[in-house]
């Protein structure tokens, strides 16, 4: 027999929906039922139904803070810019490799050729 208090025991957490949450809030900010008839009939506790209806109330102001329209293109999204900077890096690299190689010993240059 399992012992109190143990994992067994607690209810499985639901996980809701945004939208669900959502409507629910809304239906709780019309104020037509109280959160005691709302919560049965969404098969939620009614104080869930309160902490819902307050974050909504919180947040709803930031639902207008966005400017409408056409989004600003993220400048490394540009697929001009892209190959630029991929034609840089790879001369870059090329230089990173040619300096590397002649600071290195003739002998061990050789045994990295024959390995490759």
């Amino acid at each position: 027999m399992p012992q109190k208090g143990t994992s067994n025991d607690k209810k499985d957490a639901k996980n809701f929906s945004s939208d669900f949450k959502a409507k629910v809030a809304l239906e709780a900010i019309q104020g037509v039922k109280t959160l005691n008839e709302i919560g049965p009939e969404f098969g939620v506790h009614p104080v869930q139904v309160g902490k819902w209806k307050k974050e909504l109330q919180e947040q709803a102001s930031t639902l207008f803070d966005t400017r409408r329209g056409t989004k600003p293109v993220e400048p490394a999204a540009d697929p001009e810019k892209l190959y630029t900077e991929i034609g840089r890096l790879k001369v870059e690299l090329d230089w990173l490799k040619n300096k590397y190689r002649s600071n290195l010993p003739l002998c061990y240059i050789e045994t990295q050729q024959r390995t490759t």
